[in-house]
């Protein structure tokens, strides 16, 4: 851990786990390192410690100094390490940068309670075909930590990563929406059982889950991007069926298919996609923030 983390952790201040790997693979350089210190600037300005978490040769961080920060966002040889990719990882003195799977899992080993990132991995379109499902569902339904998220991929099979995560008993709640949110977009158009308004109102559920104790898994926090803010809705379902249909045509598969649409929707969005992505991490990381602080002061009056 880095001393600032040890140190809030310690005295009991809120600290909220961000991902790098959106820092290393998701934006553009420069710009990535600018949003990385941005992104931070954010949950101190909501009242929390933020936590960067990489891989830097070999040792996990929970926690990065600028210039760890700045190796993550500049260097070309960063791989990209899911959950099962930590031990050998750190076996051979690898750097790398860690996705939702492996920030989760290091974060909630940690003794962390909140995480924000993007959007999740989740079932793909065509499963009963591919069998193709990212890591960070099961990895979700095995750790108790909080999760701001703006829904998951658009690209993604939305009802079936939802019934999968209800099989998993992962707990989703939707902040200020009976919709879970989708990425890019404000809604997916699928309902959620259960909305919260307030992060003091996910602070309470956050305890409640403390008290009953029992299986662990994660609560996942759908926070829809602001409307203002979200892909135009035409637009994303018109590139999405042209990716998709690319996608077939060059015959990408399995986990080349996730980046491969993404890169798709960001060059023929004229970026439009990307800024809807930033919007979404922004306002997951300040309302991240806002629930470690409101959760660090429920536990507090206890």
């Amino acid at each position: 851990m880095s001393e600032e983390v040890r140190e809030a952790l310690h005295e009991g201040r809120p600290v909220v786990a961000l991902e790098s790997t959106i820092i290393a693979h998701g934006l553009p350089r420069p710009r990535n390192l600018t949003v990385a210190r941005e992104l931070e600037e954010r949950v101190r300005a909501g009242g929390a410690v933020p936590a960067t978490i990489a891989v830097l040769d070999g040792t996990a961080r929970i926690g990065l100094d600028d210039t760890g920060l700045t190796r993550i966002a500049e260097d070309p040889s960063v791989r990209k390490l899911g959950h099962r990719d930590l031990a050998p990882a750190l076996a051979a003195g690898a750097t790398g940068a860690t996705t939702v799977s492996a920030t989760a899992w290091l974060a909630d080993a940690a003794g962390l309670r909140v995480f924000a990132t993007g959007g999740l991995g989740g079932v793909h379109r065509e499963w009963t075909v591919t069998q193709d499902e990212s890591a960070d569902l099961r990895l979700l339904a095995q750790v108790g930590i909080t999760v701001v998220c703006a829904g998951v991929k658009s690209i993604l099979d939305v009802p079936a990563t939802l019934q999968r995560l209800e099989t998993l008993g992962v707990t989703v709640v939707g902040y200020g929406t009976d919709r879970f949110p989708g990425f890019y977009l404000s809604s997916s158009g699928e309902p959620v059982d259960w909305t919260v308004r307030s992060p003091e109102e996910v602070a309470r559920v956050m305890r409640a889950r403390d008290a009953l104790g029992g299986p662990r898994a994660a609560l996942v926090v759908g926070n829809p991007v602001p409307a203002g803010r979200q892909l135009d809705p035409a637009l994303h379902d018109r590139v999405l069926e042209q990716g998709l249909a690319a996608a077939r045509e060059k015959g990408v598969a399995g986990q080349a298919v996730t980046p491969f649409l993404l890169e798709f929707l960001t060059t023929h969005t004229e970026g439009a996609s990307l800024e809807a992505n930033l919007a979404a991490v922004r306002g997951n990381v300040s309302l991240a923030a806002r629930i470690a602080a409101a959760d660090r002061a429920g536990r507090a009056a206890r």
